[in-house]
């Protein structure tokens, strides 16, 4: 027999993945029409989680099997939970501190970025965003809107400006994630456990990157596509792109 727990988790997920397949199929084509267009030119396609398990959502997309090679995951060590998680917390407040990392990967003019963080709100997400917009960055935000909205202007993690991410990118990907992110209710306790913005953020990138695939298929062009090294032949295959990228995606 199965756990009650486990299947009111179980059912939790499927229901969300089932909301966000209904209501955010225009978003991703509209998203994934500016990726096609951007690799069609050979170029990068860059994407930040700024953010402690944020971060997961980059490398979701990054260096992945079924995945586009033309993805570089932006892997900061300040806000990685490798490095502390109290410390993560604390730079991911820290006003300006994303304008060093675009720095630092160089983004410009005409580049596309993807910005990843659930609730939208904290100083390195926001500054990311701004400081895209100020270099002629274009964006696709995934994140939860309603999360944003019911988070008070005064909240601490709050970047300056009290902005929110949904209203600062081209193109957002509502994740709808509710406060507080867990979902799971046991008797006999207060607060809910079991996080659901990794299967969110999880379905929505992997759905915008085929969604993506699709168009240049259809448009005549085979994308670099990641093999798993596990595969048979996938180091092969993978290896006859490798020199197209290498020096162009930093953590490749």
């Amino acid at each position: 027999m199965s756990s009650a727990v486990m299947t009111q988790y179980l059912h939790k997920i499927i229901q969300h993945l089932e909301l966000l397949h209904q209501e955010e199929q225009a978003s991703i084509t509209e998203a994934a029409r500016m990726m096609a267009e951007h690799i069609k030119q050979d170029n990068i396609v860059y994407a930040y989680g700024p953010g402690g398990h944020s971060n997961l959502g980059s490398q979701e997309i990054f260096f992945r099997a079924g995945g586009l090679m033309h993805i570089s995951a932006i892997l900061d060590e300040g806000t990685l939970l490798s490095g502390g998680a109290l410390r993560s917390m604390a730079v991911e407040r820290t006003p300006g501190y994303a304008n060093i990392v675009m720095d630092d990967y160089g983004l410009k003019q005409g580049d596309l970025l993807i910005i990843i963080n659930s609730y939208g709100i904290n100083s390195a997400t926001i500054d990311s965003a701004l400081q895209a917009k100020a270099r002629g960055v274009k964006t696709i935000g995934v994140t939860s809107v309603r999360h944003a909205l019911a988070t008070p202007e005064n909240h601490v993690a709050r970047h300056p400006s009290k902005q929110n991410l949904h209203d600062l990118v081209d193109v957002v990907l509502d994740t709808k994630i509710n406060v507080g992110d867990a979902v799971v209710e046991i008797e006999g306790l207060d607060q809910r456990v079991a996080a659901m913005s990794t299967f969110a953020n999880a379905y929505l990138l992997n759905s915008l990157v085929s969604e993506t695939i699709e168009l240049l298929v259809k448009d005549g062009i085979q994308p670099p596509i990641w093999m798993s090294g596990n595969a048979s032949g996938g180091d092969e295959s993978n290896a006859r792109f490798i020199q197209q990228f290498k020096g162009r995606i930093k953590k490749l």
